[in-house]
């Protein structure tokens, strides 16, 4: 085995930053990327030796008590696709935005941040809003374009509203309280989506031909009660997990069962739940859970090497070599966040960054829980960014024939805008996390 060590860290730095990309442009998974890699630089720097102590950070990963909230989530998640509830729950949201002109996209987002705090996970949101809200935005004449944005950036409203799964997956990285994350991301998520419905509605009413007059005759009280037993269901989901995480009565593990206690009673209430639907939910959670387990372990593996020979320290004194001035390292940081965005899966960004990141913050006076709230923000932009922007192609998947690729990333540029602008509130009004 060549001698890894001769190169000294800032060339082995190199090579493993230029391996990585290759590897990647080869279409090989990340996970098993990160774990080659991780490989070849244990036995070519230290040795066969040293692959214990890659396995021990592993297995301290993987082991996490917190972690066995994101299958529950993402079970969550499943049972919902498979359910009306998010259904009856658009139809509910039209007693109040019926009267508004662009109301159908204004529900849109308030449908989507239920969902997300009923769940945190992004692409079952962005596939059931591009289900049952994109049609009919269509069909009732709303702009293309805004019609389109709205259903991708409100159904990416996952990653910042809680329980958000990048939050967890944050926090165990990070080694903060998630529940701390949870109460300094609430204000931020709503923030966002207020952008969200102000742009909608500034649209609506300043352009021509963007959105159908709103709803004027009014709605039949019977009407009324059976919309407003759409609300109901959802809520109680909501106030049971939040309200158990924010009032100390359950951990975020525990509270993430709750969730999935909840969701399934509430579709045997409603006469959905079978057998069949729990395992086809089950295979899914399977399925999504097993890709951020590998992406989790090769990351971890990675960066346990590359620590070991050095590498994070020499990169944190890169970082903090650039300025003396920790706003302009703090933007930098979000710069490298935001191109990575661009090109790799959030969780991957999260478990190969967050370790040189979050001691450099530390360093510099910031609050790691604040800096948590701005990495998801962050990663809300990678969602919608080109080329890899995943909240285009779970879109694409649902979308009329008609709707391109092409088209529904240039749809998403006000909201990517707007994105930016919250990180940038963020950045200025740190206080808006509580911290």
């Amino acid at each position: 085995m060549f001698d890894l060590q001769s190169l000294g860290i800032e060339y082995g730095t190199l090579v493993m930053l230029v391996m990585l990309i290759g590897f990647l442009l080869t279409g090989m998974p990340l996970a098993f990327v990160t774990l080659l890699i991780a490989l070849i630089f244990t036995l070519g720097w230290f040795g066969p030796m040293a692959v214990p102590l890659i396995t021990s950070r592993v297995f301290s990963f993987v082991s996490s008590f917190v972690f066995v909230s994101v299958p529950m989530f993402v079970l969550m998640a499943a049972i919902l696709d498979r359910s009306g509830i998010a259904r009856d729950l658009f139809e509910a949201m039209r007693l109040f935005g019926g009267r508004l002109k662009g109301g159908v996209a204004v529900q849109t987002i308030f449908v989507a941040v239920i969902l997300a705090a009923m769940s945190g996970i992004i692409g079952g949101e962005i596939v059931l809003l591009g289900m049952i809200a994109l049609p009919q935005m269509l069909r009732q004449g709303y702009d293309r374009n805004l019609a389109i944005g709205v259903v991708c950036a409100g159904g990416s409203l996952g990653t910042m509203v809680p329980p958000s799964i990048v939050l967890i997956i944050y926090g165990l990285t990070a080694n903060v309280s998630i529940g701390d994350l949870f109460t300094s991301a609430f204000v931020p998520g709503f923030m966002l989506a207020g952008f969200y419905v102000a742009y909608i509605l500034i649209r609506c009413y300043t352009g021509k031909n963007i959105a159908p007059p709103p709803q004027t005759e009014p709605i039949p009280h019977s009407e009324k009660i059976r919309l407003l037993k759409g609300l109901f269901l959802p809520l109680l989901v909501v106030v049971c997990v939040l309200g158990s995480i924010y009032g100390g009565i359950a951990s975020v593990t525990e509270a993430s069962a709750v969730g999935v206690a909840g969701v399934i009673v509430s579709t045997i209430m409603r006469r959905e739940f079978s057998l069949h639907m729990l395992k086809s939910a089950a295979v899914q959670t399977l399925s999504t859970c097993g890709m951020i387990v590998w992406i989790g372990i090769g990351a971890s593996a990675l960066v346990g090497v590359f620590n070991l020979m050095g590498g994070i320290k020499f990169v944190s004194g890169m970082i903090t070599g650039i300025s003396d001035d920790p706003t302009t390292i703090l933007l930098f940081m979000m710069l490298i966040l935001f191109v990575l965005g661009m090109f790799l899966d959030w969780v991957g960004i999260a478990l190969l960054t967050m370790p040189i990141f979050v001691p450099v913050i530390r360093d510099l006076g910031y609050d790691p829980v604040w800096f948590g709230v701005l990495f998801a923000m962050n990663m809300q932009i990678s969602f919608l960014t080109p080329p890899f922007g995943p909240a285009a192609f779970y879109l694409k998947s649902v979308a009329p024939p008609d709707i391109s690729l092409g088209t529904i990333f240039r749809a998403l540029v006000p909201f990517i805008c707007l994105q930016i602008l919250a990180v940038a509130v963020l950045i200025i009004f740190p206080g808006i996390t509580g911290r």
